[in-house]
């Protein structure tokens, strides 16, 4: 069972007034306005605590990482620009890279997970920026190669940070099919980009 054009409309109509939802809180941090501040930390929280958790398998010092985080947003709000994708990807570079510095000061840099890789916080220069953008509009293109609900279920996962389930409930699909859609389409992708 498909779900209905205008489910996936809803979908990211709500999606993209989420991002502008976060994108505003940033930039009110940014402007030193500690309820936005507030605001941002209940909105985001759980799942930034759920990638220092996932980092550190440990509660307690995810919690602490979490301060961390929240501080690092805090400070570099200013410096977060607006580039058309989930205010979330940097949310969760801040989240992770704070939580791997943790992992590192208690371990030392070998007990580093393979997959904990060190994502810099986004702060580009002119030809970086060039690239950025130029890479961003190819990969635009080949989600635009994707049927609708599967390129809807790549932005929704991959750069809105929606659950699996949630994504599931929203195109009115089973669970197993949402995962196949993302499996399948990231293939395609790799192949687009890679062309």
């Amino acid at each position: 069972m498909q779900g209905s054009p205008a489910a996936g409309m809803d979908m990211t109509t709500t999606t993209q007034a989420r991002r502008s939802h976060v994108e505003t809180m940033i930039a009110q941090v940014a402007l030193g306005d500690r309820a936005a501040f507030d605001a941002l930390y209940a909105a985001t929280s759980g799942r930034l605590y759920a990638i220092c958790l996932s980092v550190l398998k440990d509660r307690v010092e995810a919690e602490e990482a979490l301060q961390d985080v929240y501080v690092s947003i805090w400070r570099a709000a200013g410096r977060y620009t607006v580039n058309g994708l989930s205010p979330m990807t940097w949310l969760i570079t801040v989240a992770r890279n704070r939580a791997i510095d943790r992992l590192r000061a208690r371990k030392g840099v070998a007990a580093v997970p393979e997959d904990a890789v060190d994502l810099p916080t986004p702060v580009p220069d002119g030809e970086t920026h060039a690239i950025r953008a130029e890479q961003q509009q190819h990969l635009l293109e080949c989600l635009d190669e994707l049927d609708e609900d599967r390129a809807t279920a790549v932005r929704g996962v991959y750069l809105e940070g929606m659950s699996y389930a949630d994504m599931a409930q929203a195109q009115g699909v089973p669970l197993n099919t949402v995962r196949t859609w993302l499996r399948r389409s990231l293939m395609r992708l790799k192949d687009c980009v890679d062309r």
